[in-house]
């Protein structure tokens, strides 16, 4: 493992997904700050070990999202975290998911990871032009932090040969920490366990573990082992869908167990971490460190302390590495690949990745049955 300056930089490049979401449910769902952070944190540390490579961890997107609109909580998130734990530990474990991949071509992965950039930007855009409400007391007006973040873009993008991503992060704690240091307290906040009935149960996987599955299978699974092979190659060949599904699905067990915040691998992390500089398992190690402390040391004032984070620099990391993940697309050569990319991307972005899966699918090996069949046609005079 490395833990050069290039190397923390990339471990610090992700944050830009992790803060906003894990601020959010601490603030508005009021799930405990160490139950939040520590799951990741430990999945980081078992990814750096497991597999020595920059792997990221990412709160679920989609669950998040929807636990943060419909203001649930923290029985239902813990409820939605155990059973995402269970169906992709039980899909691991089996080697499903390594089976499944390969009807998958790697022109549908690059939809996927096309998806997954546009709702970077989507983010990043939010953030500075409409932020969350857990940041209202420090966040700078749009016409701030717009071109704030657009020159932090810039910089990231033409800077990545430096340890541009550990410059900003250091930058914006020591904003945070200027601007939260009295609230800031020392321990950890106080866990709660769930409590759970088959009516919580049932809330969860209707509202929050459906809508989360197909983007889970597709981004966190598939498109993290691809994305893997194309940065690493030969070194990523123990980073399969199967084996990634099992890590956090793993993590997610327990999470919900202590009412915590359920997390993932992701593609457009992984794509973070290896632009801002890391390579071996260093990152992910490093990482997951600086969440046990921040989770075990500060955790009972991280609340208000994290709210102070400034929201530009969180915009400017996840935009860049939003960009630089659809650029993965660059790789593809026949004009079909790059249309079945584009829509499924497309679709996923507009409406849903299910949809777009599966209109994917169903267009690819519907248009090989086709040549099959008509290379199998006896020819006629």
């Amino acid at each position: 493992m490395r833990f050069d300056r290039r190397e923390l930089a990339g471990a610090v490049a992700d944050v830009g997904v992790l803060v906003p979401i894990a601020v959010a449910l601490i603030v508005s769902n009021g799930l405990s700050a160490t139950a939040v952070l520590l799951p990741a944190g430990l999945l980081y540390i078992a990814a750096a070990l497991t597999y020595g490579l920059p792997i990221p961890v990412q709160p679920l997107k989609a669950f998040g999202a929807i636990a943060i609109a419909k203001g649930l909580g923290s029985d239902e998130i813990a409820a939605g975290a155990l059973l995402m734990g269970v169906v992709f530990v039980f899909l691991g474990r089996l080697r499903l998911l390594d089976v499944a991949a390969r009807a998958f071509p790697k022109a549908l992965i690059r939809g996927v990871q096309l998806t997954v950039g546009l709702l970077f930007l989507k983010i990043a855009w939010g953030l500075v032009l409409d932020p969350p409400k857990s940041f209202a007391e420090h966040a700078l007006p749009a016409a701030w932090a717009v071109p704030l973040a657009a020159v932090g873009v810039v910089a990231a993008l033409s800077l990545r040969r430096f340890p541009i991503a550990l410059v900003l992060v250091l930058g914006g704690v020591a904003v945070m920490v200027a601007l939260g240091a009295s609230d800031a307290a020392l321990g950890p906040s106080e866990l709660a366990f769930p409590s759970l009935d088959w009516a919580t149960m049932a809330t969860a996987f209707t509202v929050l573990v459906l809508p989360q599955l197909p983007l889970s299978f597709a981004n966190s699974c598939l498109a993290t082992a691809d994305a893997a092979r194309v940065y690493f190659g030969e070194k990523a060949a123990t980073v399969r869908p199967g084996r990634l599904a099992t890590s956090f699905g793993s993590a997610n067990l327990f999470a919900g167990a202590i009412g915590g915040m359920p997390v993932c691998h992701g593609a457009g992390g992984l794509t973070a971490h290896v632009a801002f500089g890391a390579r071996t398992g260093g990152a992910p190690l490093a990482m997951g460190i600086a969440l046990l402390v921040l989770a075990l040391g500060f955790g009972a004032g991280l609340a208000a302390l994290l709210t102070a984070f400034p929201l530009p620099i969180l915009a400017a990391l996840l935009a860049t590495a939003g960009l630089l993940h659809i650029s993965l697309l660059r790789d593809l050569r026949e004009p079909w690949a790059w249309a079945l990319a584009l829509a499924v991307g497309l679709v996923g972005f507009q409406l849903h990745l299910a949809l777009a899966l599966g209109g994917g699918l169903v267009v690819y090996w519907g248009l090989r049955l086709a040549g099959a069949l008509a290379r199998a046609r006896p020819r006629t005079a």
